[in-house]
């Protein structure tokens, strides 16, 4: 009886980790590394306008994610209010999301509006960015949210 409990308990675990992976992939613009922004800083983005990668000797994990900072101050500024520093639509393209789609992103095309921190998807085809910054960024912005509530319950 003692072994049968012990192996549901170690299969409740095990789909318990799978579950809750997914649902990170799902909500946050990571893989399997679990690296939040592709170790660029949040505190960077929102505080000082700039693209600046984190190091390692500065890490916070934050609902599951690792964010990386360009010094002790920048993690003490996030592990005080997180919810100020973490990027909009988990870290998907902005335009993406407010076209109904999950795009990966380029870390050094981003836009701080209204303290808020957006990335955008760029390649040789598309600088979401610009598509962005040429429409009507409000619009575009509660397409972007309506689209997001809609993409994370699906997940």
């Amino acid at each position: 009886m003692k072994k049968y409990i012990q192996f549901y308990l170690v299969v409740l675990f095990t789909a318990t980790q799978l579950l809750f992976a997914q649902n990170l992939t799902a909500h946050y613009n990571v893989d399997d590394s679990k690296i939040g922004l592709a170790g660029y800083s949040p505190v960077s983005y929102i505080d000082l306008g700039l693209a600046q990668r984190g190091l390692k000797e500065f890490k916070s994990v934050h609902d599951g994610i690792n964010y990386y900072f360009t010094n002790a101050d920048q993690k003490a500024a996030f592990e005080k209010n997180p919810e100020k520093y973490l990027p909009a639509y988990g870290g998907f393209c902005a335009f993406g999301i407010a076209v109904g789609a999950r795009f990966r992103v380029d870390p050094n095309k981003f836009l701080v509006s209204d303290g808020k921190l957006y990335l955008f998807l760029y390649d040789l085809e598309v600088d979401a960015q610009q598509l962005w910054l040429q429409g009507d960024e409000k619009d575009l912005r509660q397409k972007a949210d309506a689209n997001w509530k809609q993409l994370k319950a699906q997940s």
